[in-house]
């Protein structure tokens, strides 16, 4: 399997999750913890422009979804 294969199968593995379950990968969560750290490593190779540019719009596809499910202050 090469590197991109393994980028794309997570990459679609975040975003069923972040479908089915209509929520982000929590931090508190340890079968969660894998896809949480991957978005956050993806995020910080991409404002440090280090990632590919084929990725790049897959993955602020990502972020547009991200936050559509962004947690709410229940004090707002």
């Amino acid at each position: 399997m090469t590197q991109d294969e393994r980028w794309l199968t997570r990459y679609n593995e975040v975003k069923e999750f972040i479908e089915r379950e209509h929520r982000n990968p929590s931090k508190y969560r340890q079968e969660e913890h894998d896809m949480l750290n991957w978005l956050k490593a993806n995020r910080k190779k991409m404002n440090a422009d280090g990632l590919k540019p084929e990725r790049v719009e897959k993955f602020k596809e990502l972020l547009a979804l991200t936050e559509v499910y962004r947690r709410k202050n229940q004090y707002e």
